[in-house]
């Protein structure tokens, strides 16, 4: 990924975020509440997908560096930092390590407590805690509460300057990778863990993290991991050890649970036929655009095509497609070459003659404002120009940008009710549920190719510690 796929904010441009639904936005409503003076740096983020050129790491640290020369040893009370926790760039697994060692370099920070936030898929690494006070990761999975613990891991920075508190980090690791589909907190695995970690935060111990992890990124720390932050004046060895065993136990007792199975396409569909209800999500983790993958896949769209089952909708990304009908109007008929065009063991284009319903530039406002995807973007989403298409009774919207399926306004804000599909292809591994799970009345989870597949023994693991589970006995 090239630095273009990226959004920088730089500067007083950062306040701009200020209650936009997302971690950075509540953060910025809280530094106002607290009467802090905010002084702004850099932010960037970009739709998952491969690891960024080596340009983008050198941006942001100059701009970084270009934002904080100025400043002066005790002219800084502390830092707050928006990190996702799973980025790795050539040569550098541990893209959030390496900004912490640059942050605790400047001479002006090397002592300050740093505070923030850190998706549950981060792949947590020593590195994060040592060099850290009170990094939160969110506790959900749709990531409904992002803005909530930017809040939270703010409140804690304000009490920990307010009551003189000396907060630490102990990392804690396991030897368990699970994939994106066993990670929803709604069920166990991480649902027992969740509620494990609120147990233990008492007498000294702020916050317990639980860390899914992100399978498809190989990182010597890949995997499920959790940190404890505690007032070390307050919380002994003993006490750490205890809590650090209690959670490692849980995940050796439903290691199993964090790695489901899928269904075979066909035979999803058919079952669904039989019992007669719908909506019915059929979700294909393996081209999961939230976990970096293509978008483009054309398994569920082929599928749906080869059984006639009109009245269904999915979404591809094909920029080329989309730029070939502007200026096309309303209703004609077109011979389109549609997806397949990234994922070299994807069947490849379908050959399609499509009905042009509508184009759109692509624009919407999430209707949840606590949807998967303001944790990424806030509430503004920018789909790129899109083209909505009929292609035998199916419906088929079209976007020039890779955009994760987290809210139907997605659907809506092109003129498409999705309530009113049998069929809905949805490319994801868990964010989509606070959405879809609203509408439809069952969901399969199916095996088609893609980069971010299920079956992790396929996977080149080179850097992944080992042994480890589920690659190994």
């Amino acid at each position: 990924m090239g630095l273009d796929l990226f959004d920088p904010r730089l500067g007083e441009a950062i306040f701009s975020m200020k209650g936009n639904g997302s971690p950075l936005g509540a953060f910025l409503l809280e530094a106002e509440r607290c009467g802090w003076e905010v002084i702004p740096t850099v932010d960037m983020r970009a739709t998952p997908g491969a690891m960024p050129t080596p340009e983008v790491t050198e941006f942001f640290f100059r701009e970084f560096e270009k934002a904080t020369c100025a400043l002066q040893p005790g002219s800084v009370d502390a830092v707050y930092l928006v990190l996702h926790g799973a980025m790795a760039a050539p040569g550098l697994s541990d893209v959030e390590g390496e900004v912490l060692r640059r942050v605790r370099s400047h001479p002006a920070l090397a002592s300050v407590p740093i505070f923030g936030v850190l998706d549950l898929h981060a792949n947590y690494t020593p590195a994060m805690a040592e060099l850290s006070n009170g990094l939160l990761a969110y506790r959900q999975n749709p990531h409904t509460d992002a803005a909530e613990t930017g809040t939270r891991a703010a409140r804690l920075l304000e009490k920990a300057l307010r009551e003189g508190l000396s907060l630490r980090t102990r990392f804690v690791p396991t030897d368990v990778v699970w994939t994106p589909p066993g990670t929803a907190t709604s069920a166990a695995p991480m649902k027992t863990l969740e509620t494990i970690a609120r147990e233990e935060e008492r007498d000294g111990v702020e916050e317990v993290n639980v860390f899914a992890g992100f399978a498809h990124t190989d990182t010597p720390r890949t995997g499920v991991s959790f940190s404890i932050v505690y007032d070390e004046n307050r919380v002994g060895e003993e006490r750490l050890q205890a809590i650090a065993a209690r959670l490692q136990a849980a995940v050796e007792a439903e290691k199993e649970l964090g790695v489901p199975g899928e269904w075979d396409l066909d035979a999803a569909i058919a079952d669904a036929l039989e019992k007669g209800v719908f909506p019915v999500a059929l979700v294909e983790p393996a081209d999961n655009i939230g976990g970096g993958a293509c978008g483009d896949g054309t398994a569920i769209f082929r599928a749906l095509l080869r059984h006639k089952l009109a009245g269904s909708g999915v979404i591809l990304c094909d920029p080329e497609v989309v730029a070939s009908l502007q200026g096309q109007p309303v209703g004609s008929v077109h011979s389109l070459q549609l997806g397949g065009k990234t994922f070299p063991l994807d069947p490849g284009p379908v050959p399609v003659t499509a009905r042009l319903v509508r184009l759109t530039d692509g624009n919407f406002e999430l209707e949840d404002r606590h949807s998967h995807a303001a944790s990424m973007s806030g509430t503004q989403i920018r789909m790129g120009d899109c083209a909505v298409l009929d292609v035998d009774g199916i419906t088929v919207l079209v976007t020039s940008r890779r955009t994760a399926p987290m809210d139907l306004g997605q659907w809506r804000s092109q003129g498409i009710e999705p309530a009113s599909f049998r069929f809905i292809g949805v490319k994801a591994a868990v964010a989509h549920r606070q959405a879809y799970d609203r509408i439809t009345k069952a969901e399969y989870w199916v095996r088609t190719p893609g980069p971010c597949t299920n079956d992790l023994r396929t996977l080149p693991f080179k850097l992944i510690r080992r042994p480890v589970y589920p690659l190994d006995a």
